[in-house]
């Protein structure tokens, strides 16, 4: 299956789809010119020194590996995606934490943008860092541990988000369940603004799930919109002792 079809089935049927949605897109002043596109992007970006980084990292069949990322038009457009369904096209400049932020694409638009963009990741991953310094977007280095609180960013934020998540032990033992997700909430949550939102995309792990029945009630019990892959909160996520029973 080619990669642009992975990604086409990812994002196809899923985007965040309301009538506010829609209304808001109508009344709402755009953040990007009408022809903004992939293609447009990918011509902001030094093309001699991506190439560079391309004969580097290139692989023939990347797979899951990270040279699946070299394949601009395709990520720049799933990333694209994102930044509509999350309204960031649109309306008031914001403040952005990307958790996971990798290849650097989804901060380099919000850049482009106008936004306040911050990215928090680790380093160990070379082909990340020399696209992440050639997009000249801001990364603050940090790996995700269980029950470890995030480092001091020195703001709060708008919008929250993370996609394609792996810091939840993604395809390894020891996967995230109701605890570590309740301290990571928690967590998290020191840093959002007033009126912030919290956007999560979780993987889909061994068994084609991305959390269990458990897991899928305890996000709602927080307050989240559970939709298929995505865990959204429009506020800060309630504590579980003011939660009311879910209902069904």
């Amino acid at each position: 299956m080619e990669l642009s079809h992975k990604i086409g089935k990812l994002l196809n049927g899923t985007a965040f789809k309301s009538g506010g949605h829609r209304l808001r897109r109508l009344a709402l002043k755009k953040r990007m010119p009408r022809d903004f596109d992939a293609h447009a992007i990918i011509k902001t970006i030094d093309h001699e020194k991506f190439e560079k980084i391309r004969k580097r990292f290139h692989v023939e069949d990347p797979g899951d590996t990270p040279a699946k990322y070299l394949d601009l038009p395709t990520w720049m457009e799933a990333n694209l995606q994102r930044i509509r369904d999350l309204e960031l096209d649109i309306g008031r400049r914001r403040r952005v934490l990307d958790i996971g932020s990798g290849s650097g694409y989804f901060l380099y638009i919000c850049k482009l943008l106008g936004h306040d963009a911050v990215g928090l990741d680790v380093d160990d991953m070379p082909m990340f860092n020399q696209t992440i310094a050639l997009l000249g977007v801001n990364r603050v280095v940090w790996r995700i541990q269980k029950f470890v609180p995030l480092p001091d960013l020195g703001k709060k934020f708008d919008l929250i988000t993370a996609h394609m998540i792996c810091f939840n032990n993604h395809k390894v033992p020891g996967l995230w369940g109701v605890p570590e997700w309740d301290f990571f909430l928690d967590d998290v949550s020191r840093f959002l603004a007033p009126g912030g939102r919290i956007w999560f995309e979780l993987n889909r792990e061994f068994d084609g799930t991305c959390y269990t029945p458990e897991l899928k009630d305890f996000f709602e019990k927080r307050g989240a919109q559970v939709l298929s892959h995505r865990i959204i909160f429009n506020q800060a996520p309630r504590a579980l002792a003011e939660a009311a029973p879910v209902a069904r």
